[in-house]
């Protein structure tokens, strides 16, 4: 149902388009296309003047109808409007529109994604790893790390040090596991951690028990 009301919205703005085209802007084609649509299906909504003008938006960001049928028509109608309205750009409208189909996004979470740039960033983390690493090794660590990090929520400002950033993670980690309650302890900072005899440094650690 939902990939057909997509398909019927974008034929419906190739037609407001089409119209517009013969007729000039000035003839109130939209106006007369929304009366004739609720008189003729009087049950349905969506035919307000706004939501046409959507419609004619949205058949205007996507006029290869492939491009509908494979990808943006398997999207809520309202995801589609969020695509519309935060991004300008059609490759990376249609980036984030296959990401939402692979992970199944909501449309809050794709507002947050789109509002964090989640995809502008990826691939550009600064690493090591292809210098220290094998191909084959440097490439897996490169994938599990390839968003830089974003500390806006830590509020500790740009020209902040790796000592402030670590402070104000450990605080807002302690703060979680406080609020979870029983079963959860904080252990600490800085706590060293054996390994094969190799001691190292973890910035905190927590552990669950009864």
């Amino acid at each position: 149902m939902n990939r057909e009301l997509v398909l019927l919205y974008w034929q419906i703005g190739r037609d407001i388009l089409e119209r517009q085209a013969r007729q000039g802007w000035g003839a109130k084609v939209i106006e007369r296309l929304a009366h004739d649509l609720r008189t003729a299906f009087p049950d349905m909504k969506g035919f307000s003047r706004a939501n046409l003008m959507y419609m004619r938006a949205f058949a205007e960001a996507w006029p290869d109808a492939e491009i509908v049928q494979q990808a943006v028509g398997q999207l809520p109608w309202g995801h589609n409007l969020v695509l519309l309205t935060r991004l300008k750009d059609p490759p990376t409208r249609l980036a984030y529109a296959k990401r939402v189909i692979q992970h199944g996004w909501s449309r809050n979470v794709l507002n947050i994604h789109i509002e964090t740039r989640l995809l502008e960033r990826e691939g550009q983390a600064v690493t090591n790893f292809e210098a220290q690493l094998p191909a084959p090794q440097s490439d897996l660590a490169r994938d599990t790390l390839k968003d830089p990090y974003l500390f806006d929520f830590l509020g500790v400002g740009n020209e902040a040090d790796e000592r402030a950033i670590e402070s104000a993670i450990v605080e807002h980690i302690t703060r979680f596991l406080l609020e979870l309650g029983a079963g959860f302890a904080y252990v600490g900072r800085q706590v060293h951690v054996e390994v094969a005899a190799t001691i190292f440094s973890s910035t905190c650690s927590s552990t669950t028990g009864s």
